[in-house]
């Protein structure tokens, strides 16, 4: 997975940069006629207009916001539709599709969006006075001290009476609304934070008349929250592992697999991941049938660049069919505590020698250029595992964890489970692809996708196990069937969650019960899967993405189209994009300004 700055969870809003924008509410976006413009000028065109839209209108549940953008969105869209397509080379014509896309998707977006905030309004129905207070700060209406005071104790009065009505259950409401209800609330206290602390340092009437309803304000939002998360907790329980993001439903799921062109149902998409698990089982049986166990001991890191970590001894008695036995005798060749950062070393070493040996794509020099972090005990919570791009990101038991929870981190993060985690986060993975991505049509990135980003670097691990020569052993074929296995759940937890047919503490035990995940890497996994900083199909991109990825390999190769590095090369170069669309690059196919999604790549 590719690194993230992991989100702060204080309730404000967003850190001041005094860089607020007027904007015309009523004017017309001036877009370039499109005969003058270049799709990618347009495309850069559109990225920055779409920041200082989004900057200026932050309040995500305002109707304001979401009516500004949705004009903003259909404007561009019409005036792409308006753009001489059919003269544009297969580069021009993939990125007007690209864009296209994104338009449909953001427009479909707010929609549904805007559907859920007006379920949440029986829930939080003094909300639009406050967001009618914070958007008058942003265009700078002066402020009237008295009327703002009164406003606000109003507003306390109907907060506390909500309060009641939902301890008493008399506000009905799902829990996807409850949800979304309580990160309503923790954006409502930013902005307000941004509001009072904008006028009380200056305007001495301001504090005199509003002070006091600030305050009662805080305490009757921080009491609301708690009553509904009281509601939920008596439903369900007091799970371990609470999601920050609320299901999107069958139909919310549909949109997002149009966007990344995905021609298959949800439905569709869990069988296909229950047999791709039930392929990983009989090859863990397999590996299990050939593995013998025997005396553990530290793992020899060799000092050679290019060393091989695979040469862990074992001998003795037979796992047979047992592979979650095989497992855990795997998970116990953990290295010892300080060697992690050179085992990891080796391994990245060994993976980017090993593409480089068999001329399987184009590493620059200047590529190689990353360097290795350790992930605090606290970011561990969320990130159990490595993360990678510009540079490499390593999860080991510090001195403060308990046993029980180094024990489970070091056993995670052992020699055989890394080894097919290594080059997915380094080269030939992610740091290749951002490093290549910022050199090559880096306008791209506005069309980012997990089908692209995770998919590939997920593709590499099917490449390596199709060679036979890299996963060798039975540890390491273990290890790396672990995280195949790995992603088969996650589509299906994902999708389960989203289709409300799953809990987040339902997703962890699943991870713990069918892949063999230590527990506290699965309520890792899960946390960061539905904390919010990924999409609804980030999960699903992985293993999808890399079917689609190695549907495109074998259609290339097979036909001669081209050699293994130079598509792999190509593939770098395109930069990001539904997958699709890059077999179209690649292929030169045929494209349409209404082009739809039909590629069934796995049958």
């Amino acid at each position: 997975m590719t690194a993230k700055r992991l989100p702060d969870r204080s309730h404000r809003a967003t850190d001041l940069d005094d860089e607020w924008v007027h904007l015309c509410a009523n004017g017309q976006h001036a877009a370039t006629p499109a005969d003058v413009e270049a799709m990618s000028e347009r495309i850069i065109r559109i990225t920055a207009d779409e920041k200082d839209l989004t900057k200026f209108y932050n309040i995500k549940f305002s109707p304001t916001r979401s009516h500004r953008l949705e004009r903003f969105y259909n404007e561009e869209l019409e005036s792409l539709f308006k753009a001489p397509f059919d003269t544009y080379d297969q580069e021009g014509k993939v990125d007007f599709l690209l864009l296209r896309n994104y338009l449909r998707k953001n427009i479909r977006v707010l929609l549904l969006d805007r559907q859920r905030d007006e379920q949440v309004k029986p829930v939080l129905p003094f909300a639009q006075a406050l967001v009618d207070i914070c958007e008058a700060r942003q265009n700078m209406v002066p402020v009237d001290s008295k009327k703002t005071a009164m406003v606000l104790n109003e507003t306390v009065k109907k907060i506390v009476t909500t309060t009641k009505a939902i301890q008493s259950n008399e506000i009905k409401a799902s829990d996807s609304t409850l949800s979304r209800a309580m990160s309503t609330i923790d954006q409502i206290r930013g902005h307000v934070d941004e509001f009072y602390g904008f006028y009380a340092p200056y305007d001495p009437l301001f504090p005199w008349w509003c002070s006091v309803p600030k305050q009662q304000l805080d305490e009757a939002l921080v009491d609301i929250k708690a009553a509904i998360d009281t509601r939920l907790t008596k439903k369900h329980g007091t799970g371990s592992v609470r999601a920050a993001v609320e299901p999107i439903g069958r139909d919310g799921l549909l949109n997002e697999l149009e966007a990344e062109m995905i021609p298959y149902t949800p439905e569709e998409l869990l069988k296909l991941a229950q047999e791709q698990y039930d392929w990983c089982e009989k090859e863990m049986k397999k590996a299990s049938r050939s593995l013998s166990s025997g005396k553990l001991g530290s793992l020899q890191l060799d000092t050679d660049e290019s060393g091989d970590t695979s040469g862990f001894e074992s001998a003795g008695t037979d796992f047979g069919d047992d592979w979650k036995a095989a497992m855990e005798y795997v998970k116990n060749s953990y290295v010892e505590p300080g060697q992690q950062p050179q085992m990891v070393r080796q391994l990245a070493l060994e993976g980017i020698a090993f593409v480089k040996k068999h001329e399987l794509v184009t590493v620059p020099e200047v590529a190689e250029t990353w360097r290795m972090f350790m992930i605090s005990a606290e970011q561990q919570k969320e990130s159990p595992f490595f993360l990678g791009g510009p540079s490499f990101w390593v999860s080991y038991p510090t001195p403060t964890m308990n046993h029980d929870l180094k024990m489970m981190v070091m056993r995670g993060n052992n020699p055989h489970f890394s080894r097919a985690t290594a080059f997915h986060e380094l080269i030939p993975g992610h740091r290749l692809q951002l490093f290549m991505g910022k050199r090559h049509h880096p306008y791209r990135e506005l069309f980012s996708t997990p089908f692209f980003v995770e998919g590939w670097a997920m593709y590499w691990e099917y490449v390596f196990w199709n060679r036979g020569d890299f996963f060798v052993s039975a540890e390491d074929k273990i290890g790396t069937l672990f995280w195949r296995m790995h992603r088969c759940a996650r589509i299906i937890f994902s999708l389960k969650y989203h289709l409300g047919e799953m809990t987040p503490q339902q997703c962890v035990d699943m991870l713990v019960d069918w892949v063999g995940h230590e527990r506290s890497n699965a309520e890792g996994e899960v946390t960061r899967s539905f904390g919010g900083d990924y999409s609804p199909l980030y999960q699903a991109g992985y293993m999808l993405g890399a079917l689609q990825l190695h549907g495109l390999r074998e259609e290339v190769l097979t036909k001669g189209l081209m050699g293994e590095k130079e598509l792999h090369d190509r593939i770098l170069k395109a930069n990001t994009m539904p997958i699709e669309l890059l077999r179209a690059l690649l292929l030169n196919q045929s494209l349409t300004p209404e082009q739809t999604s039909k590629w069934r790549f796995y049958e």
